[in-house]
Formats: C-alpha cells, sequence, structure tokens
C-alpha cells in the first residue's frame, strides 16, 4: 500500500493536478484582489445647488434663463423639450423650471445632505451589484442632477441613447435617510437587463416584465429590504391596497398584458392613473414584482434577464395565473 501511495503522489496525473490546483487559487486570488468595477458619472446636481445661491437676487424669469444657460446646456438631452415630441411646450418647461427654482430654499440642506451620500453610496453599490452579476458592465453614460421633480432615478432613452440619472432632488423627497441598497440595485439592475435582452416598453407586459424584475433582483440581493425602501410602497399604504385586492389586480393585469394604450401603462405605473374598479394607482411595480417573484422559484435573475421576449411572455401569463390560483376573489 505504501508503494502504491508513493507512485501515486508522483504519477504524472498527480503533478497536473496539484499545478491545476495551484493556478486556481492563484486565479482566485487575483479575482478577489480586482478592483471593483467603476461608474463613471457626470454630475450637475451640486452645480444646481450653486447656481441657485447664486442666482437669488435675480428676478425669476432671469433665473430661469440662468438655469437653463449653466445647467440645462450641459445636459440638453435632458433639459430640453425636444424629447417630449411636441408633448411639451418651451413655455411649460420653463414653468417648470421656475416652479423647481422657487421651492428649492426649504430643500436645499437636504438635498445637499443626499448629493453627499450619493458620491459616497453609488461605489459601494456598484461593487456590491458587480459581485452579484459578474458580466455585468457599468458602461452607460450616467448624470446625477436636479431632475425639477421627475425621478429619483433610472434609464431613460433620449435622442436613441440609453442614459441612467439619478435625480437628487427626488432621492431626498422620497428616500429621506434610509438605506438605499435596494434602490441602486435596482436602477443597476435595469441596466444589466437592458444589456442582456432588452424588450423595449410598448407594450404593458413589456414595462410590467422591466420594473417587475428589478424589483424582485433588488429584493433578492437585498432580502431584509422592506415595501418601503423598494418604493413598493408609495404612496404610503398603497402595497397592502394591491394585496387586499390581489384578485381584481390580476384579472385586469391579465386583460392589459398585450395593450400598448397609453392609459393603460398610466394606470398601472403612474400615480395619477385611474383604472377600472377603483384599483390602487401605481399598482404595476407590486403585480410585476409578484410575477418576477414567482418565475425566480426556479430561475436567478442572472437568468431570468437573460430570456428572450419570446420566451417570456407566455412564463408571464403562467405566472399571472397561479398568483390568481392563490389569491382569493372576495371582492
Amino acid at each position: 500500500m505504501a508503494n502504491y501511495v508513493l507512485s501515486l503522489q508522483k504519477s504524472p496525473m498527480k503533478r497536473l493536478l496539484t499545478a491545476c490546483l495551484a493556478l486556481s487559487a492563484i486565479l482566485s486570488c487575483h479575482a478577489a484582489d480586482a478592483p471593483p468595477p467603476k461608474m463613471e458619472v457626470r454630475s450637475l446636481a451640486r452645480e444646481f445647488a450653486t447656481f441657485w445661491d447664486a442666482s437669488q437676487g435675480l428676478a425669476e424669469a432671469e433665473r430661469v434663463s440662468a438655469f437653463k444657460a449653466q445647467i440645462g446646456a450641459r445636459f440638453p438631452e435632458f433639459y430640453g423639450i425636444e424629447r417630449y415630441k411636441g408633448r411639451r411646450t418651451q413655455a411649460e418647461q420653463d414653468e417648470l423650471i421656475r416652479g423647481n427654482i422657487a421651492a428649492f430654499g426649504k430643500r436645499r440642506r437636504a438635498y445637499l445632505d443626499k448629493a453627499a451620500k450619493f458620491e459616497a453610496d453609488l461605489p459601494r453599490h456598484v461593487a456590491t451589484f458587480a459581485k452579484a452579476f459578474p458580466d455585468f458592465k457599468p458602461e452607460v453614460t450616467t448624470y446625477f442632477v436636479h431632475s425639477l421633480g421627475e425621478m429619483d432615478g433610472g434609464p431613460r432613452d433620449l435622442n436613441g441613447r440609453l442614459y441612467l440619472i439619478f435625480g437628487a432632488d427626488m432621492m431626498a423627497r422620497l428616500h429621506g435617510n434610509g438605506d438605499e441598497a435596494a434602490f441602486f440595485h435596482h436602477e443597476l439592475f435595469h441596466i444589466y437587463h437592458t444589456a442582456q435582452s432588452y424588450c423595449g416598453e410598448e407594450y404593458v407586459w413589456q414595462r410590467l416584465w422591466s420594473e417587475g424584475l428589478a424589483n424582485h433582483a433588488s429584493q433578492v440581493l437585498n432580502p431584509q429590504a422592506t415595501d418601503q425602501e423598494m418604493l413598493l410602497d408609495f404612496p404610503p399604504g398603497s402595497a397592502n391596497l394591491v394585496r387586499g385586492r390581489m384578485y381584481a389586480s390580476l384579472a385586469q393585469l391579465e386583460r392589459v398584458l398585450d395593450s400598448t394604450d397609453e392609459q393603460q401603462h398610466a394606470n398601472l405605473f403612474q400615480m395619477d392613473g385611474r383604472s377600472e374598479g377603483g384599483l390602487q394607482p401605481r399598482r404595476g411595480y407590486f403585480l410585476g414584482y409578484q410575477v418576477a417573484k414567482e418565475l425566480g422559484k426556479t430561475r436567478s435573475p442572472s437568468e431570468l434577464a437573460k430570456l428572450s421576449c419570446t420566451e417570456v411572455r407566455p412564463l408571464i401569463g403562467s405566472a399571472i395565473s397561479a398568483l390568481k390560483a392563490r389569491a382569493q376573489p372576495a371582492e
């Protein structure tokens, strides 16, 4: 037996195995030592506060003009009206700018606190996301801005180019000082999903899938995240209202999955939406999350993100049917 062990230790196969194990250890060390990916951010957030401070002595119309010259001109794709394709006039945009300038004073401190927190937090959240999704490449053009009340964060297709935009103003108003890991991971997943298999947002089911899967992925990465931290409970109490009418909400959703009607999108994903039966506005985020979580029982978020549009559409229908079967049609 001793001779057999000795010969095995000296065999070519043993030497090859030893070499492979050593190489694997070296590669693992290099992978562990590899720096996390960096997301380059073009920030105009602090610049807005600087502009606001310096322009306080100007008349309102002059401040609007100063904003357009000092801030708007640095990101015209976002601040200009071309992206609205005639749905907004320059006069309406100017009024929006004026109103946000007028309201900024009482929010200035919270806004600047959020800007400082964002600069410290984003690299950390990018690193934890990239660890979970090693094929993530944060190459999208990213801006940190005062969004004029439009958004806390998300992708935008502006003039045929994809951007990731974070709005310091709405982050300060909607998030407060709470844990924002789920929010950051949600928005980063949108970019990851786009790189894998982007279906667009023409049909209701496509928007449902995009938002629902991002919520599911952020919850997988942050299992302790609350409905509030995932912005599923906005306005407060809405998540329980959707839960209380889950069957009716799913039944209505099932009927409009293939709709391209803007009003149906508004009913499901906007606060000012109105729908049949008095169902909760903005419920599409919560319902999409339930659909993605149902499909996530057998697939990882990365696997779900790689599904093609033709693959995922019937799966969404099946998930809704399963959720309806478990819901109580008590309405």
